[in-house]
Formats: structure tokens, C-alpha cells, sequence
């Protein structure tokens, strides 16, 4: 973008499970994408392409054109003039987020199944163990759930470790708000439900009662 540029607003996109074009990406995206196993490689090409044609008219610039550092197994980067990208998968799925400021996006299958009593007590804190201790059955198998969305859009946000930080995090399920036990801040996600997905989205543009994300498909052809 240049100096006068008018600075586009932060995007959020989901894109639904389908077919999409697995040609949209760079040459050196396609190299990496040949080195996966199959089913990965079609999702990695194709979480690419959806991003590149998403984010790239934000910016002036054509899909291939875009300076996207993306790696597999990495979080996508954009220069830090350009702004911040984020992008989440499940069962086909996206979650894509641009924005001018540090932005983290998780989505999940609303009836992912889980180990949802462990999970709690080997990572989430005792302040949230503490409110969820009544709980049982479906109840805490969605709040675990919900739990585990909003801090892994934070810990994207920080281009950080679920290893390192999920341990330090911990949700108010009465308020909304996370909070980090070793630094004292806190956060409010911004998150809602799809028919069959929840997703969240943590990030300085995206605040609660804001719309949610809109949905984009490939074109056809």
C-alpha cells in the first residue's frame, strides 16, 4: 500500500468444505504442498489459494503477487507493512482473518468429540477448573470446547506455542473475557457459531457484538 493509501478494514471469511482450486498458489507453494501426504497437500493448497484471493484485493495486489510467507506447518506471514493474516482449518473448512493489527482465528466442528474432563485438568488453570467443576456430560464437553477455541485464536494472535501458553490462559465462562495468568492481561474474543462450526477470532479490530464472518466460496470453473 502506498503512503496515502486509504487502509482497509479487518476481514474475517469462512469458506465452506467443497471443492476449490488447488492451482492458486505460487510455485514454491505448490513445492511445498508436493512434499505432504496427499489429503494435506489438497488442504494446504487449497487454504492458500482461498487466502490469496481473499486478502490480496485488500491490498492492490493480484493473488500470486501477494509477499505470503506460508509455509506448511507455520503460521502464514504477510510484511508487517501489509498487516497480519490468520487462518484456521477443520474437516475442510476455513477461517481466514486480515487485519492491520496482530489477529488470531481458531474453527472447530461444533460436535468435536473430546477427552473433555482430562483436557481440563491437565491444561486449563485452577480459576477455570473452579467454574467448571460442576459441571458434566454434553454441558462440559461444549464449555471445554469453547475453552479451547478462544485461546487458541489468542495464542495465534501472538504467533505463540499451544505447549508454552495454553496452561497460562484461562476463560471466564460468565464474562467472556481470557485472562493470562502470567502477565495479568486480558482479552475478549469475539465469537459465535455457524450451522456445524464454532469459530473465534482474537485480535485489536474485532470486538464482541461485531458481525460474524462472511461466507465466500470459490467460483466455479
Amino acid at each position: 500500500m502506498g503512503a496515502n493509501a486509504v487502509q482497509p478494514k479487518s476481514q474475517l471469511w469462512f469458506v465452506p468444505p467443497g471443492p476449490g482450486p488447488l492451482l492458486g498458489s505460487t510455485d514454491r507453494e505448490q513445492r511445498w504442498g508436493e512434499a505432504l501426504p496427499l489429503a494435506r497437500r489438497q488442504q494446504y493448497w487449497r487454504s492458500r489459494a482461498a487466502l490469496r484471493q481473499l486478502v490480496a484485493p485488500l491490498l492492490d495486489r493480484q493473488p500470486r503477487q501477494l509477499p505470503l510467507h506460508s509455509p506448511p506447518g507455520l503460521p502464514p506471514m504477510l510484511p508487517p507493512e501489509l498487516g497480519w493474516v490468520s487462518l484456521s482449518h477443520a474437516a475442510g473448512a476455513l477461517l481466514i482473518a486480515w487485519s492491520p493489527h496482530p489477529v488470531g482465528v481458531d474453527l472447530e466442528l461444533d460436535d468435536r468429540r473430546l477427552a473433555a474432563r482430562a483436557l481440563m485438568q491437565r491444561f486449563y488453570p485452577d480459576p477455570e477448573q473452579r467454574q467448571l467443576a460442576a459441571l458434566d456430560g454434553e454441558p462440559l464437553r461444549t464449555a471445554v470446547l469453547r475453552s479451547w477455541l478462544v485461546k487458541e485464536a489468542v495464542i495465534k494472535a501472538h504467533h505463540s506455542s499451544l505447549a508454552r501458553e495454553l496452561p497460562l490462559w484461562w476463560l471466564d465462562h460468565a464474562g467472556g473475557s481470557l485472562h493470562n495468568l502470567a502477565t495479568g492481561r486480558v482479552v475478549r474474543p469475539l465469537e459465535g457459531a455457524l450451522p456445524g462450526w464454532r469459530w473465534a477470532v482474537v485480535g485489536e479490530a474485532f470486538r464482541p457484538q461485531q458481525p460474524g464472518p462472511l461466507t465466500w466460496h470459490f467460483e466455479a470453473g
